[in-house]
């Protein structure tokens, strides 16, 4: 008996796979791929096909879904009709249509990983540690656990607070890895946002995306893999997310969110063009960033705006009476094919954009002239326009310039017209917003001046320098961006707190070190705690300590921080009475209102 044979019969008893007395192949597929409990136990229970589709791994066995999807879609197995494909086209593989398979995704090296986060700084580079999600469930876990949150502090006109109560409705700032800031806001806040921007690197080698160098491309699909899904658990049914990009990966992450949200769900490709160039005399210029639009559901929250009009086009109102500048609109259909609504008016036949009732509203609204014909057209005035319906090409909104009073100071800060734009397309006052790649903190800058909650989550150290004092001046009535077109007065306030580190530590003092004798009296402390690195033999590396007095004492500081464990840098929410991890009292209160009692 074949594998073939041997498969076909072991799948046949179960009574979910048959269908009018056939294997349904459909139904197979879909099963492999959620890793069926019961499915599973059939194939393992039949040593040939468990020695054919599962791979020992240092005593774990592990499933080759891909490789069993292959087999069962090969046209020996279960082969259909000649009928299935009658008056189909598309692109197949082995007479199997693409557009039908399930297998049709965007692959890449460690797509099913969680990458190990440790980048603090936009100049730290290191080789990443991708954590495989089946060989290594444990450490992502205790990775993704939500985090213990401290230095609580709230800030609105009167100044700082350190004592006050957390409420539902709080602007809240987190500083910390965003990934594990992430999976720390979920419990909180799942399904209730209605708007996520965010504005990633952009993975060009001169910004702020500094991990594997090996792997730039893969780690970044990683990473943002990473993000995005959580991200989408965050969004409400009728919520929205948008990402901004240039050319270096925008059509991948097209791919990419087609596969989280749904091709169906793409809503938009948005192009920002920027005022400057970049480009040589052998290629053309870029002055563009994409950004792409994609909802949750089909029943998304989207305003439509418009733009004021520009003087060619208020030229066209050329005729006016008492009331104004008008155009006007001719009321007939004749050009409409079956269209229009059939009736006579004032003793003229034919087709007409409009009924009957809505006509004798306008006319005894003093709206409709007539030509020497007898046709009715109506006057359209100018100061009841909306404006210009808002399209997907971006010209009118310029980057900051160097001089401009909106800047504070960060290079890709991205302009409060952008980010209004976008906001008040995508929800209402009072609605959730969030980036969690704040950056300078212009989301929450211009959520805070239109009256929008927000979130907002940054990791690097420019937080401090840069977007909280930003914020600050916004409650103070800052005049910049948006303010005067939206009338800011100043007030509202934020929460700010940071994800409670623990081994960070040990980088705080291999950086404040001032010899080499200090650094080995924190590397002696720092093999005897948890926050060693799993990468490290301590035995091994005392062994041969001959080797870190050969490196010149930056390269000793630089060693040590690598090796401090990354995972270990935040303090998990389930050991915060853990004494030696120093939560204060005030702390831990402010945690029971934020994860719940």
């Amino acid at each position: 008996m074949t594998v073939l044979d041997e498969l076909l019969v072991a799948l046949s008893i179960d009574e979910r796979l048959v269908i009018d007395g056939k294997l349904a192949k459909n139904k197979i597929v879909e099963l492999a791929f959620n890793l069926d409990p019961t499915l599973l136990k059939i194939l393992l229970a039949n040593e040939r096909l468990k020695s054919h589709f599962f791979t020992d791994v240092e005593g774990m066995l592990i499933f080759d879904k891909v490789a069993f999807q292959r087999f069962v879609n090969n046209k020996s197995f279960l082969p259909d009709s000649f009928t299935q494909f009658k008056n189909k086209i598309g692109l197949s593989v082995d007479n199997h249509y693409l557009a039908d398979s399930n297998d049709v995704v965007l692959s890449w090296p460690y797509k099913d990983c969680v990458l190990e986060g440790g980048q603090t700084k936009d100049d730290q580079k290191r080789s990443e540690v991708f954590w495989n999600e089946t060989l290594a469930p444990e450490q992502v876990d205790t990775l993704l656990a939500p985090k213990t949150l401290t230095n609580f502090k709230k800030f609105d006109k009167d100044g700082e607070h350190s004592e006050f109560k957390l409420g539902d409705a709080d602007n809240l700032i987190v500083k910390g890895n965003n990934l594990l800031a992430l999976r720390s806001i979920l419990p909180r806040y799942r399904r209730k946002v209605k708007l996520i921007y965010i504005d990633p690197p952009y993975n060009t080698n001169n910004d702020s995306f500094c991990y594997n160098d090996s792997f730039s491309h893969s780690t970044w699909l990683t990473f943002m893999k990473n993000r995005l899904l959580i991200a989408k658990e965050l969004l409400s049914e009728d919520g929205s997310i948008y990402v901004q990009l240039d050319y270096n990966e925008i059509h991948y992450a097209k791919v990419l969110l087609d596969e989280i949200f749904g091709r169906d769900l793409f809503q938009a490709q948005l192009i920002w063009k920027r005022t400057s160039s970049r480009g040589d005399a052998n290629t053309y210029g870029t002055n563009h960033d994409t950004i792409l639009f994609y909802s949750k559901s089909e029943n998304f929250k989207f305003n439509k705006t418009f733009t004021e009009y520009d003087e060619e086009y208020r030229k066209r109102y050329r005729q006016k009476d008492e009331r104004g500048f008008f155009l006007d609109r001719d009321l007939s259909a004749k050009g409409l094919k079956g269209g229009g609504y059939e009736y006579k008016w004032r003793g003229k036949e034919g087709y007409w954009r409009c009924p009957e009732t809505t006509m004798q509203k306008l006319e005894a609204d003093n709206r409709i002239y007539y030509t020497n014909t007898g046709t009715p057209r109506m006057k359209q005035y100018l100061h009841e326009m909306q404006g210009k319906a808002v399209q997907d090409v971006w010209d009118d909104i310029n980057v900051i310039n160097s001089q401009s009073t909106e800047r504070v100071g960060y290079s890709t800060q991205k302009p409060e017209k952008l980010l209004k734009r976008i906001i008040e397309s995508s929800s209402d006052a009072g609605d959730i917003v969030v980036d969690f790649f704040m950056g300078s903190g212009t989301t929450q800058a211009v959520a805070h001046k239109m009256n929008r909650q927000y979130i907002g989550i940054e990791q690097m150290v420019y937080i401090e320098d840069t977007t909280l004092p930003r914020l600050k001046n916004i409650i103070s009535g800052d005049q910049n961006g948006i303010s005067k077109e939206v009338n800011w007065q100043g007030g509202g306030s934020f929460v700010y707190c940071e994800l409670a580190e623990l081994a960070s530590k040990y980088s705080d003092w291999v950086e404040q070190a001032k010899n080499s004798s200090e650094l080995i009296a924190i590397w002696n402390e720092l093999k005897e705690s948890s926050n060693l690195s799993y990468k490290v033999d301590p035995k091994e590396f005392d062994r041969n300590i001959e080797a870190l007095n050969e490196l010149s004492f930056e390269e000793q500081q630089r060693f040590l921080i690598e090796v401090i464990d990354k995972n270990q840098l935040y303090v998990n929410y389930s050991d915060i009475d853990d004494e030696s991890n120093g939560v204060s009292e005030k702390d831990k209160k402010l945690n029971e209102q934020f994860y719940g009692a």
